[in-house]
């Protein structure tokens, strides 16, 4: 059936929605998107704060303190390979922390959870991957937890200043 006029379909569409509406369709579909429940806001500080000691603001020396000798070392960056499966690299801006990233690879037994980490376990994509950053403004930084998929993953773990 081909209309003419517009207006005509206007009265078409009004009748195919009622029908939908009585049917139940339109409010399944309200009611399954009412269900959407907000993420919870994430406390003031998380479990996972600092590494070996060294936190968010701590002073260059006081982190090398705790940390020894790096294998690079700069101004604003250290890398150290604390053993065969587990690197960190702690960021400096002025002479202060400002973010700490640790890897872990092959061998993960020594590797925090995910629930270690941010208090929760993140359902893996198919491939076995898991990502998540939490933000924690009241604190000033956020953290993220990242697990790579398939044979040979790699988890990493970032603190970072916001």
């Amino acid at each position: 059936m081909v209309f003419q006029k517009p207006i005509h379909i206007v009265p078409l569409l009004l009748g195919v929605f009622s029908i939908q509406l009585m049917s139940g369709s339109i409010s399944d579909l309200t009611a399954s998107s009412a269900k959407v429940v907000p993420a919870p806001t994430p406390p003031d500080k998380t479990i996972f704060s600092t590494y070996k000691g060294v936190g968010l603001g701590m002073k260059a020396d006081e982190a090398r303190k705790l940390l020894g000798s790096p294998k690079d070392k700069s101004d604003a960056q250290d890398f150290y390979v604390i053993s065969d499966n587990e690197t960190a690299q702690i960021f400096y801006e002025g002479s202060a922390v400002t973010a700490i990233s640790i890897d872990f690879a092959g061998d993960l037994k020594n590797a925090p959870s995910c629930k270690t980490v941010l208090g929760e376990e993140v359902p893996a994509k198919p491939d076995g991957g898991v990502y998540k950053l939490v933000r924690y403004p009241k604190a000033g930084y956020w953290v993220s937890f990242s697990k790579t998929g398939g044979a040979n993953p790699i988890v990493s773990i970032t603190i970072q200043k916001m």
